[in-house]
């Protein structure tokens, strides 16, 4: 069985988007603190003063607007298209299908028409009770350096391939990069990222193996979407990388869905539909 293998780095946000030094810079949090704005705006009171004129919270008695909440190591908003590095959120739809009910999928690419190149990515919320030396792994890195890790479902499809999170200084040219600090790449490249962990680039406890993945034709997704089974959204490295120790794969439909906000927050507290 092919596995897939997913390196969490840095994600304790020790260097935040903040960081003077920082080498990769994510326009996604650019983005995202657009967003954010832009929805407080939306929603700020409207006050009346005695004269009868408006006043909005957002100002105070100068009339200067006030400083926007800061973004923080956690986030995501829904986004209109599907991009490389966004997330796919299950729709209550999708209660009943064990496959996919409540996953969030990253996506590792957002694909193209070519038959061969649709969009494809990873369960990142569904852990398995099994290591990777359970699996009987013919690769010798797998049998050796990552024999005690544990699994996670990636997907109904076999395929090989990890992911791994460089930290915020580190440029791996070796592996395609999936958003700033997070890059995957093929079992080929397996040795590669064994010889990183050996080096002490990157620690075994960052990691998470995978086995299987998903995948669709473009078209396909793009129906699925619009057919309600997926929710789009962006959202932080340190959300899909668990990078909080309070934080749990397990739980991420849910938070992903509360930080959406609105009619989403309402869907993560509903009960599981019958189907």
């Amino acid at each position: 069985m092919e596995l897939y293998l997913m390196c969490t780095g840095n994600g304790d946000g020790s260097k935040g988007s903040n960081s003077p030094d920082r080498v990769n810079f994510d326009w996604r949090e650019f983005r995202a603190n657009l967003f954010a704005q832009e929805k407080t705006s939306k929603f700020t009171p409207v006050m009346f003063s005695q004269a009868g004129k408006a006043e909005s919270n957002a100002h105070n008695q100068t009339g200067t607007p006030q400083e926007s909440k800061p973004l923080g190591l956690k986030w995501a908003h829904p986004i209109p298209i599907p991009e490389t590095g966004c997330v796919l959120v299950a729709t209550e739809k999708l209660d009943g299908v064990r496959t996919f009910e409540r996953t969030v999928v990253l996506l590792l690419r957002s694909g193209t028409r070519h038959p061969q190149e649709g969009p494809f990515g990873v369960v990142i919320n569904r852990p398995i009770n099994k290591k990777v030396r359970h699996m009987k792994p013919t690769n010798t890195e797998l049998a050796t350096t990552f024999a005690d890790f544990s699994l996670h479902f990636g997907g109904p499809l076999e395929a090989s391939m990890f992911l791994l999170k460089t930290g915020e200084k580190t440029k791996l040219e070796e592996f395609e990069e999936v958003i700033p600090g997070l890059c995957f790449g093929a079992r080929n490249s397996l040795d590669e990222a064994a010889a990183l962990v050996k080096k002490g680039v990157l620690k075994p406890q960052d990691f998470r193996f995978f086995v299987g993945y998903a995948g669709w034709q473009l078209d396909q997704l793009r129906e699925e979407i619009e057919s309600d089974y997926w929710y789009v959204a962006a959202c932080s490295s340190n959300l899909i990388c668990g990078g909080s120790s309070g934080s749990s794969s397990e739980t991420l439909w849910e938070e992903v869905l509360q930080l959406m906000g609105g009619q989403y927050s309402e869907l993560s507290r509903k009960p599981k539909r019958d189907v």
